[in-house]
């Protein structure tokens, strides 16, 4: 037997492609195979075998290179997946993480209210590729067909079951006109859920392709009553001072409330045109635009609030449709005054500027009295303009409040009393049905005496129902509220701080008072103070007033403003904009549906 022939070749277990080459010789007297060293089948080199085969791979690299041993290449099932296909194959559309990535770029469209196409823009989509480079980018067609409208239904469900437990809704309603001239009716609610926190949606935005006559719009308000469930809820809406607003509740059967903030502003822009004050706002206006419109004297203006060490403010403009708007822009002069002055007087701009201009003594004493006049509507525009609380509590008293700072004072310059006549002339002939005023005043605790009213009006406007509860069920068990620090100051203290006293106040003001138990115990609380939350105060008091919580609920929804749904032309600006004029008006509803309605969840 030759030495070859003693070789044996290597068990069928070892599966490794060197052992081609390679096997064992059996020992001397003995057919057991000796594994202690493997025999090259092609030089009979003994090489030690230790149970792996990293020593006969060597062997073979050193001794036998122009041998084409392919040991390094492992047998794949074809069926397995490589690490290079798990990384990079495309997720399915239905999948989890693609589900999340796409709801993540609605979120991303509806609340920074950027267009439908943004998911064809270059940049976006490197973006995204880069972040997930398995996620496939839908179209803008999926996006407006199928994504959007589905995402629309989930919260429109999330809104009716919010608006299904509700006690008492109330709406505000308005129109606006987008860059398109095409004509929206935009429709808010408000109510108070069961942990007193007032509730806010946008229901919808309808376009109004008919005249804005009264009975158009109230046709549109009935359908919307009925397709957001609301015809039950006892609705109250709020609107602007026009005329077809006015019809649209009678025709739609609703209590009406006029917007404060709109009567303000009325009052306001009556108190503007007086020939003084619309003269002294003309010269005013003349300076601002002067150095809007020049360069050289926008940069002395900034030389000299640094030299002068004032705020680097910019002069501002009026606008004619916001009366504080020209508040705002005689406040803001006569801070910057000394400044302006100054540029005007500099050398380099009366070199430059031919038509140099300022105001006289007499005219920066008008522009000061101007403003103490005002100031009290300015204080209550800003209390109306806030949207964190309902405001309805607040129109009875503000509006007593005004009309009696609106009295003629010896000390009074003409000027002045020209501004308060025009105001309390305005002010006077409005919200002559005051009872649902009253009444959300009552149960406020910051006004629940009414301190506005004389004793015989006070005790004609308590809350009596709640002698007689309007509602069945029982008071709902409310956990305690965390402690919240108090605002030090507001402008609503800065306006009414010194005719609402807010210590103690244990003695009813007649023995009509005393008629309902609950009602006294409510008017022998001490008063909230006027920086405090009506709601929260409720929220720790619910259980001590089973009946008045009730009524509380119902007249403390009410907004006495519709800022909240003027506040969405501004967002609807943001969406109906130069680039997407032609957006359609069912897909205009459900942006600004989504963009206030959408919740992000952190």
């Amino acid at each position: 037997m030759t030495e070859d022939e003693r070789i044996q070749p290597a068990p069928a277990a070892f599966k490794a492609d060197v052992w081609a080459y390679f096997g064992f010789k059996t020992k001397e007297g003995s057919y057991d195979v000796d594994k202690s060293h493997a025999v090259c089948k092609l030089c009979n080199a003994r090489v030690k075998y230790s149970g792996n085969t990293t020593n006969l791979r060597s062997h073979v690299a050193r001794h036998h290179d122009n041998v084409a041993l392919q040991a390094n290449v492992k047998r794949v099932d074809p069926a397995q997946r490589t690490i290079q296909e798990v990384n990079f194959s495309k997720l399915p559309a239905t999948s989890t993480r693609a589900t999340k990535i796409t709801q993540s770029v609605l979120s991303f469209i509806c609340k920074d209210m950027r267009p439908l196409s943004v998911v064809e823009n270059e940049g976006f989509r490197k973006m995204i590729t880069t972040l997930e480079p398995r996620y496939t980018i839908p179209s803008r067609q999926h996006i407006t067909d199928i994504a959007l409208p589905k995402l629309y239904g989930q919260v429109k469900a999330t809104v009716l079951d919010s608006l299904s437990s509700a006690e008492r809704v109330a709406l505000t309603c308005d129109a606006w006109t987008s860059r398109a001239t095409e004509s929206y009716v935009t429709l808010t609610a408000h109510h108070i859920d069961d942990q007193w926190n007032l509730k806010s949606h946008v229901l919808q935005t309808r376009a109004m392709r008919d005249s804005h006559t009264g009975e158009h719009i109230a046709a549109l308000l009935n359908e919307a009553l009925t397709e957001w469930g609301l015809d039950g809820k006892d609705p109250v809406v709020v609107t602007d001072n026009a005329s077809n607003m006015t019809v649209t509740a009678r025709l739609a059967g609703l209590t009406h409330i006029q917007c404060f903030a709109h009567s303000l502003n009325l009052a306001s822009q009556r108190a503007l045109k007086i020939q003084s004050v619309a003269q002294l706002l003309g010269r005013v206006r003349r300076v601002t635009a002067f150095f809007r419109r020049s360069t050289l004297a926008s940069e002395q203006l900034k030389q000299k609030q640094r030299l002068l060490q004032l705020p680097s403010h910019r002069l501002i403009t009026d606008v004619i449709t916001r009366w504080n708007s020209s508040y705002e822009m005689i406040e803001r002069f006569l801070e910057q005054q000394p400044a302006i002055c100054a540029a005007l007087l500099s050398a380099e701009v009366r070199r430059s500027e031919k038509d140099i201009f300022t105001l006289s003594e007499s005219d920066i004493t008008c522009a000061e009295e101007v403003l103490r006049a005002l100031k009290p509507m300015k204080d209550a525009t800003l209390v109306m303009s806030e949207e964190s609380m309902p405001t309805l509590s607040l129109i009875a008293p503000l509006h007593a409040k005004l009309v009696m700072g609106a009295e003629e004072s010896p000390d009074d310059t003409q000027t002045v009393k020209d501004i308060k006549a025009a105001i309390a002339q305005d002010l006077g002939k409005r919200y002559n049905e005051r009872e649902t005023l009253y009444m959300a005043s009552a149960v406020d605790p910051r006004f629940k005496d009414l301190p506005f009213l004389s004793e015989a009006e006070a005790r004609e406007n308590v809350p009596e129902e709640a002698d007689q509860p309007p509602f069945e069920d029982g008071p709902t068990s409310i956990p305690e509220p965390p402690l919240k620090r108090p605002r030090t100051s507001c402008a609503l203290a800065d306006l009414l701080g010194a005719t609402y006293a807010t210590g103690d106040n244990t003695a009813p003001k007649s023995a009509d008072d005393a008629a309902a138990a609950e009602i006294k115990r409510f008017k022998d609380e001490t008063p909230l103070p006027l920086t405090g939350n009506p709601l929260s105060w409720w929220r720790d008091h619910e259980q001590e007033y089973p009946q008045l919580f009730r009524v509380a609920k119902c007249f403390l929804c009410i907004p006495g403003t519709s800022v909240s749904a003027e506040r969405v032309f501004s967002s609807a600006g943001d969406i109906v904009n130069a680039q997407r004029s032609v957006l359609k008006a069912g897909h205009v509803d459900q942006l600004v549906f989504l963009h206030k309605n959408l919740e992000i969840k952190k």
